[in-house]
């Protein structure tokens, strides 16, 4: 066989090495980066006919409706249930996300639904914001309920340590511990909350916060000051000197 023979016909790109028969000539193959191009120029045309599936989503919900989240009503009386005071429409629709129109109808649309079932509350819109208010139905009961459902009795604890309080007045709470024999620090958190014991100021030599009874305290127990106080004297022990000589002591 000649070379002539070996290298096949005349006018072929190239000669047929061995090994080469398999390999697909160049222009059946699509140059590179074709398929990314066709790829990209179908994703495009499909968002443009159909819009971003994303994008959508995320018109349609905020923040408050996402998977598993509340829904906008939810969400609402959910704030609405901690403020203390009229909250701008403005304000809910930051926290949600939402547009500000759209708060305003679903508020004004909670209130009509509140209205429709007779609630034992309302939602008002109030000195530029909403919040809720007892229905004025429901008032008497309101009233009986603060007035005589709300009488909490105090502990044998915080009953000794108010009666420190008021006849050592002002006094600290290392010497209300001290007379006690225990410590009083949740103690004076307690009343203090209940509005029976106030700070007075803080000692001179020590920087200790005093502590004193209030108006509530002698209106509680119908006292028109402090010099009504029962005389303490006959509570007293024999020995009040050395009982006064050891607090003394303690708390030196």
């Amino acid at each position: 066989m000649t070379m002539e023979d070996r290298a096949g016909p005349a006018g072929d790109d190239g000669p047929a090495f061995p090994g080469n028969e398999d390999v697909p000539a160049a222009a059946e193959a699509s140059p590179p980066g074709d398929t990314d191009r066709e790829a990209a120029a179908l994703n495009g045309r499909a968002r443009a006919e159909t819009g971003p599936l994303d994008d959508t989503a995320e018109g349609e919900a905020g923040p408050a409706e996402g998977a598993g989240g509340p829904g906008l009503r939810a969400s609402l009386e959910a704030i609405l249930l901690v403020v203390d005071e009229p909250v701008p429409e403005i304000v809910i629709a930051q926290v949600l996300e939402r547009p500000r129109g759209e708060i305003a109808a679903a508020l004004r649309d909670l209130a009509a639904s509140y209205d429709a079932e007779e609630r034992g509350f309302d939602l008002r819109e109030v000195a530029g914001g909403w919040r809720f208010y007892t229905r004025a139905e429901c008032a008497p009961v309101v009233e009986r309920f603060v007035r005589d459902g709300q009488e909490v009795r105090l502990t044998q604890a915080a009953l000794e340590t108010l009666a420190v309080v008021a006849y050592r007045q002002p006094v600290n709470r290392a010497r209300v511990s001290a007379v006690r024999g225990v410590n009083c620090d949740s103690v004076l958190r307690t009343l203090t909350l209940r509005g029976l014991v106030e700070e007075a100021g803080t000692e001179t030599e020590t920087g200790a916060i005093l502590y004193r009874t209030t108006g509530y305290f002698l209106e509680r127990l119908g006292l028109a000051g402090l010099e009504e106080l029962p005389d303490l004297a006959p509570f007293l022990p024999e020995h009040v000197e050395d009982v006064e000589d050891a607090v003394d002591e303690r708390q030196g």
